[in-house]
């Protein structure tokens, strides 16, 4: 990152944690003139003033620092680690959490910057809330005071990547089926041996630290485990690359293989059990991933819009004259500020602690719903320019389709939605 770029961006002093403030105190107080389309529904007027320094610092290093190198970077399938180190210096990773080295704003703020990096690339915004939401979250959720000083301030500068190993190969939407198991270990008094596998993990190749959930053998309990793979004897842990994905090209995936694997019994989370502490996670991920998405359909709208105000059809006029290109753009944009909207009032329900699992679910599942089918739509506008990567839309598309499925797939939301509606578990 340059030093130019630096002093343009205002100081991380911005970040530190205040309050969040009364209605009286939001940025917007004069009356709205003006349709804007890129905002339909004025969310901004929602927006404190430091969210507001927050969001434009986020947005101005991912367009000027990321945007330029999203594209190779999804041909080759690549990510590149020092970017969390860029984030961390600008304060951006672990945003919501207070103390060791974090900005501690407020959710919506933390929100913000995952819509900002989504614009860019979703690969890109998960390997930021797999860092902040899952792993960091998890240790300053669940973890001793030992492991918060000992990790959190080197995580949050980027230092240190964490990864969160939940998901295994058999059993995707079922955790509780889980077949990771930890056991004392018979020789070294105060250690576990953990062993399993866990699949479509973010950041685990590159990872120095990696959250594990697993059973405990004596108890049956799912606990939390903080892996140090530096700690790890050669062959207990194994954390392979997938390869040759179709989404999320330009951040890293692979899978955990744990073989009898020594982790000292301090690096187990002390008091949460079974799937109370990884939901817990989960929930704030989805919470950033809610609003993220809604960057990456954002920035569909906006490439849609210029294409179809540029490409000239039938006599010299615009595309954008036509009136199935005008829906599909008025659909997009009413989904977007309407997912928006929904968004910010839910992050600051969160921030109240009023915030229930439920309304999580619900913005989670129809923002993705919605992007992913809108960013389709809006697809349709380019053509056969549509399969070109350099037009970026399918890139978009791909990884959308991503979204929808991970961290709770859009059809296992609904069920929990009609739990909530009906009373009735339909799991089993």
């Amino acid at each position: 990152m340059s030093r130019l770029l630096l002093r343009q961006l205002p100081s991380r002093a911005l970040f530190h944690a205040r309050p969040v403030p009364s209605v009286r105190t939001y940025a917007s107080t004069s009356p709205i003139s003006q349709f804007t389309w890129e905002d339909p529904l004025a969310s901004k007027n929602l927006l404190t003033e430091e969210e507001l320094a927050i969001s434009e610092t986020a947005e101005r290093y991912c367009q000027e620092q990321l945007q330029p190198r999203v594209l190779q970077a999804y041909r080759d399938e690549h990510y590149d680690p020092k970017i969390l180190e860029e984030m961390g210096e600008l304060g951006l990773l672990g945003a919501t959490i207070d103390g060791y080295g974090c900005a501690g704003v407020s959710t919506v703020a933390g929100a913000l910057i995952t819509r900002a990096v989504e614009r860019v690339d979703s690969g890109y915004r998960s390997s930021m809330s797999v860092q902040s939401s899952l792993a960091m979250g998890a240790i300053h959720d669940f973890g001793s005071p030992e492991l918060k000083e000992k990790y959190l301030p080197e995580m949050a500068k980027g230092k240190l990547i964490g990864a969160f190993g939940l998901t295994e190969p058999n059993h995707g939407s079922d955790p509780g089926s889980m077949e990771a198991v930890a056991r004392e270990h018979p020789q070294k008094e105060g250690y576990y041996l953990l062993t399993g596998s866990k699949t479509w993990i973010t950041n685990s190749p590159i990872a120095d630290v990696l959250v594990v959930w697993a059973k405990l053998q004596a108890t049956g309990k799912i606990r939390g485990f903080l892996v140090n793979r530096k700690q790890c004897p050669a062959g207990t842990l194994e954390t392979p690359a997938i390869k040759n994905k179709t989404g999320l090209r330009a951040s890293i995936t692979g899978m955990i293989h744990l073989e009898d694997c020594p982790v000292p019994k301090e690096n187990m989370f002390p008091e949460v059990e079974g799937l109370k502490g990884p939901f817990a996670c989960l929930n704030s991920a989805r919470y950033g991933i809610a609003l993220g998405v809604m960057g990456a359909l954002e920035d569909c709208i906006d490439r849609a819009r210029t294409y179809s105000l540029e490409r000239k059809q039938f006599k010299g006029n615009p595309l954008a004259k036509y009136q199935l290109i005008q829906k599909k753009l008025a659909d997009a944009a009413t989904d977007a500020a309407y997912g928006t909207l929904a968004a910010i009032q839910v992050g600051r329900l969160k921030d109240q602690g009023k915030a229930t699992p439920e309304m999580i679910s619900m913005i989670k599942r129809q923002n993705c719903d919605r992007a992913l089918h809108n960013s389709r739509v809006l697809q349709e506008i380019f053509g056969g320019n549509a399969v070109s990567d350099e037009y970026m839309i399918g890139r978009h598309v791909a990884n959308l389709y991503v979204t929808q499925t991970y961290e709770g797939q859009s059809d296992i939301h609904s069920l929990i939605l009609g739990r909530a509606i009906t009373g009735v578990q339909a799991f089993v």
